[in-house]
């Protein structure tokens, strides 16, 4: 019997803008997506994945490779047929079905990186009522890698909170920013000088802000470890951050936690 259900957010972008006009590719980040995933489904939880049109991400294929499992090829496999082949990540779902059936349905909500979520996760308004619901009840919340810039959809302009900040606008970004649900929280994301090297070579350009920017600017504590690359979690009330790729492991084990003691205080 399950414990309980758990939404997982997906991004459905497959490109983002990139300084001087154009854009690079991009998605979602399969270790990312799984590994916490497969963590709650091995402590007895139901997962449900819901993207914005419903249809499933596309993964980064930059991050379909065993190095992102450890260098495990046969992690990687598992992996792969865990996106393919679970019944809540098979059938995606539309954010707004989710909140149509019922929020209460669900006892936590997480959402995984790539460098997705900050074209179209960080300024969708169903997202944000999600956030929203979620953080009035105190519920495990949670993101990974470039996920917690979505939790900028929580702002009631999100949209254009996400324009000042291409712009270069701080001073009314930073007016749009004001009354953000996570103001104050202690949270983490993929740095600055890690995203370099995506720039560099993948993208073939600079991104028109960098994630922990954008939190700080709406009043996020944000900090990011000494160490590029390193897992690093930080902890603060409901939310639950993970700085990069290699923070999957230990952030699903926090999720659990987190699940487990709200579980046995209900």
């Amino acid at each position: 019997m399950s414990k309980g259900k758990v939404l997982v957010v997906g991004s459905n972008a497959t490109r983002i803008e990139i300084q001087g006009g154009g854009t690079g590719p991009t998605g979602q980040y399969l270790n990312e997506t799984v590994v916490p995933a497969m963590a709650l489904v091995d402590a007895g939880y139901e997962v449900v994945l819901a993207t914005p049109d419903g249809t499933k991400p596309h993964i980064d294929p930059v991050s379909d490779v065993a190095q992102h499992f450890d260098g495990d090829e046969a992690a990687l496999q598992r992996g792969r047929a865990f996106f393919k082949e679970n019944p809540g990540m098979k059938n995606a779902r539309t954010l707004r079905s989710v909140i149509e059936e019922g929020l209460d349905n669900y006892a936590a909500v997480f959402v995984p990186g790539g460098q997705a979520p900050a074209v179209d996760l960080m300024q969708d308004a169903d997202l944000g009522e999600i956030l929203r619901h979620f953080h009035a009840r105190g519920k495990p919340t949670a993101f990974l890698c470039h996920g917690p810039i979505a939790s900028l959809a929580a702002l009631p302009q999100a949209r254009e909170y996400r324009a000042a900040l291409i712009s270069g606008d701080e001073k009314k970004a930073s007016q749009l920013g004001k009354d953000w649900q996570y103001a104050g929280y202690k949270m983490t994301v993929y740095s600055a000088s890690e995203e370099t090297p995506i720039e560099d070579n993948i993208l073939h350009g600079k991104l028109y802000f960098n994630m922990p920017d954008a939190l700080h600017t709406a009043g996020g504590n944000v900090s990011t470890g000494a160490i590029d690359f390193a897992p690093n979690v930080v902890v603060d009330r409901e939310l639950i951050t993970g700085q990069n790729p290699r923070s999957d492991h230990p952030l699903g084990a926090k999720l659990v936690e987190a699940l487990n003691r709200a579980s046995v205080s209900a």
